[in-house]
């Protein structure tokens, strides 16, 4: 019985240092991925957008491998929600837009990525150890991000949902959780933009001044974890 067990946490620990390699590889993934799908990629090579498609898909597969259950779930229930959230903000409300008219295949899946990887981060010792100082740090960086963004580039956009995040972070206990899943997303929305994935428009709303990308939209990827994690815990009700 004792030699079944001590597998079991084997296996927990490897599963454990497999997700934690995939959360911290996300970085240079995410410039590889995106450079594939690039513009500049495909004029002087060739059209990546399947191959970006593929390493996308294989990325997710991978961490779905590693993942715990309750993870698991998180990571099935995020594609198809992320995909809706994709039709809402760029085909119906059109805040951005893609290369292509068409959204990438390896969007929702990305947007999976994103979530598992600062998931992962936010529950190392590191993070747990230094909760309380990394929340005041957050905190302090945002504000300044938000502030820093519009005022100098006059970014109205992140201006308001800048203070509608911090509102639902109020909600949510200022759980640092949201602060790591932030951060994986200003980063992709940075790389994307830099390579021409995709292109945030200069006015939402047509009054509403953003920057490509806004910082501000890390509301609604905070939105959309709120909703993930109510859709889970419901899930794991029945």
């Amino acid at each position: 019985m004792s030699k079944i067990r001590s597998l079991f946490f084997e296996n927990q620990k490897e599963s454990w240092r497999g997700q934690l390699f995939l959360a911290l590889s996300f970085f240079v993934f995410t410039i590889v991925a995106l450079g594939v799908d690039s513009l500049g990629f495909k004029a002087k090579y060739f059209d990546g957008r399947n191959l970006t498609n593929l390493l996308a898909i294989s990325y997710f597969l991978i961490f779905f491998y590693f993942s715990g259950a309750y993870l698991k779930k998180l990571l099935f229930v995020m594609v198809p929600l992320s995909y809706i959230g994709e039709l809402i903000f760029c085909k119906l409300l059109g805040f951005y837009d893609y290369s292509t008219i068409q959204i990438p295949l390896y969007v929702p899946f990305g947007h999976a990525i994103v979530y598992a990887s600062g998931y992962v981060i936010a529950h190392t010792e590191f993070a747990k150890q230094m909760e309380e100082k990394l929340r005041k740090i957050f905190f302090i960086g945002f504000v300044l991000l938000f502030l820093g963004t519009g005022i100098f580039l006059k970014d109205y956009f992140t201006l308001l949902f800048g203070v509608f995040f911090f509102l639902l972070l109020k909600r949510k206990k200022w759980e640092n959780l949201y602060y790591f899943i932030a951060l994986c997303v200003i980063f992709i929305e940075l790389t994307g933009t830099y390579f021409g994935c995709w292109q945030w428009k200069p006015e939402v709303f047509n009054f509403l001044k953003t920057c490509n990308p806004p910082m501000g939209a890390v509301f609604f990827y905070a939105g959309g974890d709120v909703l993930l994690a109510k859709i889970v815990f419901y899930w794991k009700k029945e």
